[in-house]
């Protein structure tokens, strides 16, 4: 790749050993830096030839000269569409609600973990700048929820948290299957605050944003000499999280060499640390996440079909926000609740013809990104409460194109099941009347996760005898369990 291909990073930094840290992780990415020592520099830098070909500036808060809210706004003034990210030993959300009114597109918090210093690069060349595409600030600052504060209406939805509810009491691994963003990791933290486990650690392991060289170091560990610059003993994430529950996030990554000792880990309870004589005993809960078919990477030999089935005892699958639009309402107002609480944030109500038009958006990035909507509609908004100027990407996406389909009427009813995210719709788009079969097995469904799967008070709410329940689940192709 030529220079000219390659993507120019600017490091604002005093600091000599963190800039070269910062070079090295940028230099993995597939990026080239340059270095400014203050901020007077970086402006200069800015107006020069190479200044004018960067992707991205990292600014370190501590910047000699101007404050760092000072610097990104110059940056902005001069470069609008130029991404600025701000490394900062203060992991606050006041500070990181200041940059981003200043026009932050990230924050990193010191000391940097190489995974996420390479995913906010990664973010910078993947957003769709031009668009005001949402920057991912408030992932770093979510608490995790417990399976009665997660919001969702829609009966496919309740059914998996309903099976995941009981699957949580059990040591059995579970299997979350589901689209980026679709809320895979605070599902699997709920799962962990249900369990027996609650009080031991949870750790989280992205096995695709380890080094391949590195993934059995990283979990399992390694002993002293074991190789070429392990000159200290590294005890793994596994280890770590002995008695506790570890989640593997994105395990369609995870090389097949690290496949066979997770393999040994689920039958046998024992892990082989890296130079180590003897295998040790450890006690940890798997919850494993993708954002593929797993079934299918089998299918391909990316995946063991063994550690697939030793996997996927319990299986989730979550579905995607676009189809069930009907959550978007009372997401939005929960969401909007969080945001709220966080310091320097205040509460905002949002008005109907805003939540209008979040129904309408597609969400790719699915509760994630609508989380990260609100996050920058709140900063920015000026009002008591948030309307669709205070969207204007969407509106962009929306209006900003002309749809040759014909749209069906809607009738009252159809667009109050929209509006308020009713459960069980009865009718279609097109305002006719849905089956009977279907409109049952949502409602069964509904009460399925209502109920957190007790068949009997699903039964006895439903007015109907436990047979009768049993019958219909089997007659409707409705699962309530792994």
């Amino acid at each position: 790749m030529s220079d000219a291909d390659t993507p120019l990073l600017m490091l604002v930094d005093d600091e000599p050993a963190q800039r070269r840290l910062n070079m090295a992780l940028a230099s993995r990415a597939g990026w080239r830096s340059i270095c400014a020592n203050n901020a007077d520099d970086a402006l200069t830098m800015l107006d020069t030839r190479e200044g004018l070909r960067l992707a991205a500036v990292i600014i370190d808060d501590w910047t000699p000269g101007l404050e760092a809210t000072a610097l990104i706004r110059a940056i902005h003034d001069k470069r609008p569409k130029l991404p600025v990210l701000v490394l900062t030993a203060n992991g606050s959300a006041a500070l990181a609600v200041e940059a981003m009114r200043a026009g932050a597109f990230d924050f990193l918090i010191k000391p940097i973990a190489p995974e996420n210093f390479l995913a906010a690069l990664q973010s910078v060349l993947s957003s769709p700048r031009d668009r005001g595409e949402l920057r991912p600030l408030t992932e770093k600052i979510r608490a995790p929820l417990g399976f009665d504060e997660i919001v969702g209406s829609s009966p496919t939805f309740r059914a998996a948290l309903a099976i995941a509810a009981k699957a949580a009491r059990a040591r059995v691994p579970i299997l979350i299957e589901g689209e980026s963003g679709v809320g895979k990791e605070v599902i699997a933290h709920a799962i962990h605050t249900a369990s027996p486990r609650a009080r031991m650690p949870m750790l989280t392991v992205n096995c695709g944003a380890i080094p391949p060289n590195l993934v059995e170091s990283d979990l399992f560990g390694h002993e002293r000499g074991a190789f070429t610059g392990a000159f200290d003993r590294h005890v793994g994430k596994f280890m770590t999280a002995n008695g506790g529950t570890i989640f593997l996030d994105e395990i369609s990554e995870l090389p097949l060499d690290a496949q066979v000792k997770l393999l040994r880990v689920l039958q046998e309870g024992e892990i082989q640390p890296v130079g180590g004589r003897m295998p040790v005993q450890v006690d940890v809960r798997v919850v494993a996440a993708t954002n593929k078919r797993l079934i299918d990477e089998v299918e391909a030999g990316r995946f063991r079909e063994d550690l697939y089935y030793r996997l996927n005892v319990v299986q989730l699958t979550i579905p995607p926000l676009r189809d069930r639009s009907g959550d978007v309402p009372a997401l939005a107002r929960h969401l909007l609740d969080r945001i709220s609480a966080q310091p320097g944030m205040r509460s905002l109500g949002v008005t109907s013809e805003a939540i209008g038009l979040l129904m309408r958006h597609d969400w790719p990035g699915n509760v994630r990104q609508l989380h990260n909507t609100l996050f920058r509609a709140a900063v920015l908004c000026e009002g008591d409460a948030l309307t669709p100027t205070d969207f204007p990407q969407l509106s962009d996406e929306l209006y900003g194109r002309t749809d040759p389909r014909p749209k069906a009427p809607q009738t009252p009813i159809v667009r109050n099941a929209q509006e308020n995210g009713i459960g069980v719709t009865l009718y279609e788009t097109n305002g006719h009347l849905r089956s009977l079969s279907d409109i049952e097995a949502d409602v069964i469904r509904l009460a399925i996760g209502h109920y957190r799967g007790r068949m009997t008070e699903v039964a006895r709410r439903l007015g109907i005898g436990r047979s009768t329940l049993y019958r219909k689940l089997a007659e409707l192709g409705i699962e309530t369990a792994a």
